[in-house]
C-alpha cells in the first residue's frame, strides 16, 4: 500500500509516542479460554488505568461468527494465523500498523514478515506452539510419538481421551496419519481421513479445553492436544508425558489484532505496543506455557521452560513439523463437510 510523505510522518509521530501514552477507560478483549495472563492484565490496568474485560471464546470459527454477527463490542481478538488472512479479506480488522509502534523493534525477526500478515500491519505476536500427545504413563507406557494415541487408540486409552475440538488441528494430523498432505482436495485421502476419525471418536471420552484441570487429575489418560496445556499439566502431574506424532503435526501462530470497529482503539493499540515489551510478553507465556515472538522474553521466563520438553521439538520429529495455513477456500468447504459428519 503506497502512503503519502505526510500520512507517513503523522503516523510515525503517533505510533512512537504510544509507549509513553497515558490512558483511561476501558478495553473489550476477545480471546481463547484459560490463554491470558491475569498478571500481565492487571500490569496493564495499573500502568494506564484502563479496566480490561476478558471475554473467552473456544475455537476459530466462534469467534469469527461472533464478530461477524455485529454488536459484539468487542475491540481485540486473538486469531491463528492460518484465520488472519480471513479476518482482513472479510474487512473486519483495523489496520492498526503496529510496524511503527515504539516496541515493535522487539518482534523477533522469524516473525515480522509472515505470510498470513506480510510486515505486521495488522497484528501483533501473543503465543505460538504445536498441536501434539499428551499421556498418563502410568496408564499406557507404549510409544506416544504418534496420532494413532487418538486416531487408532491402545486399549488402556479407550474411553479416556480427549481431543481439542479445533477442526485444523485435528484434519491436519489425521491427514498426515493416513499419508497426505494439508490441504488435499484429493477425495480418495480426504475419505480416509472422514473413515478414520468417525471410527475413532466413540474411543474418545471428550473434546473439550478443560485438560489443564482434568488430565492431572486423571480424568483423561491422553489427550491431542496443545504443548503450553500439557505442559501445565505436567507441573501439576510429573506422571504426564509428551509425544510429537511421527505422521506430522501442526505449529500454530495466535496474534493480537483490533477489531475494525472497536470502541476504545487508542487502548487496544496501548495493549499492542504494551505486549511488545519483553518482560510484559514473558508474563503472557509465563501463564499459558506457549513461546512468544518477542526477543528478549527468555530471560524473564521461569527455569522450567527454559528444558521443557513440550517446547524443544527433538531433533528427530522437527521435519514432521509444519505451519497451519489457510487453505483455499473449496478446500476449506471440504474440510468442514467432514468436520461437520465428525461432530454428528
Amino acid at each position: 500500500m503506497n502512503w503519502k510523505l505526510t500520512a507517513v510522518a503523522s503516523a510515525m509521530a503517533i505510533f512512537g509516542s504510544v509507549g509513553g501514552a497515558s490512558a483511561a477507560g476501558s478495553l473489550n478483549i476477545y480471546n481463547w479460554g484459560d490463554y491470558t495472563s491475569p498478571e500481565m492484565i492487571k500490569k496493564f490496568e495499573q500502568k494506564y488505568d484502563v479496566k480490561v474485560t476478558v471475554t473467552d471464546y473456544d475455537s476459530n470459527d466462534t469467534a469469527l461468527a461472533k464478530v461477524r454477527a455485529g454488536g459484539h463490542g468487542f475491540d481485540i481478538v486473538v486469531p491463528s494465523a492460518n484465520y488472519v488472512p480471513i479476518w482482513v479479506k472479510e474487512g473486519l480488522l483495523l489496520e492498526a500498523r503496529p510496524d511503527q509502534m515504539s516496541n515493535f523493534k522487539n518482534v523477533d525477526e522469524r516473525w515480522v514478515n509472515v505470510p498470513w500478515d506480510p510486515g505486521r500491519h495488522y497484528s501483533v505476536p501473543w503465543q505460538w506452539g504445536l498441536t501434539g500427545i499428551g499421556v498418563n504413563k502410568k496408564v499406557y507406557g507404549g510409544d506416544i510419538n504418534t496420532s494413532a494415541i487418538f486416531l487408532d487408540p491402545p486399549k488402556e486409552l479407550v474411553g479416556k481421551i480427549n481431543v481439542a475440538p479445533e477442526m485444523n488441528d485435528v484434519l491436519f494430523a489425521t491427514i498426515k496419519y493416513v499419508g497426505g498432505d494439508w490441504c488435499t482436495a484429493d477425495k480418495e485421502v480426504l475419505k480416509k481421513v472422514r473413515d478414520k476419525l468417525v471410527e475413532a471418536k466413540p474411543k474418545w471420552l471428550a473434546m473439550d479445553y478443560s485438560v489443564t484441570e482434568k488430565l492431572p487429575a486423571g480424568d483423561y489418560a491422553g489427550v491431542y492436544y496443545w504443548n503450553g496445556a500439557i505442559m501445565r499439566s505436567r507441573l501439576k502431574n510429573p506422571d504426564i508425558a509428551f509425544g510429537y506424532p511421527k505422521e506430522g503435526f501442526p505449529f500454530f501462530m495466535d496474534s493480537v489484532t483490533i477489531l475494525k470497529d472497536a470502541k476504545n482503539v487508542e487502548n487496544a493499540k496501548l495493549f499492542m505496543n504494551f505486549i511488545m515489551e519483553p518482560e510484559n510478553a514473558a508474563l503472557i507465556s509465563s501463564f499459558a506455557k506457549y513461546a512468544n515472538g518477542i526477543k528478549g522474553s527468555a530471560e524473564f521466563l521461569p527455569p522450567e521452560m527454559k528444558t521443557a520438553p513440550e517446547l524443544t521439538v527433538p531433533a528427530q520429529f522437527e521435519k514432521a513439523g509444519e505451519f497451519l495455513t489457510a487453505c483455499p477456500p473449496d478446500v476449506a468447504q471440504l474440510y468442514t463437510r467432514i468436520w461437520t459428519d465428525v461432530n454428528k
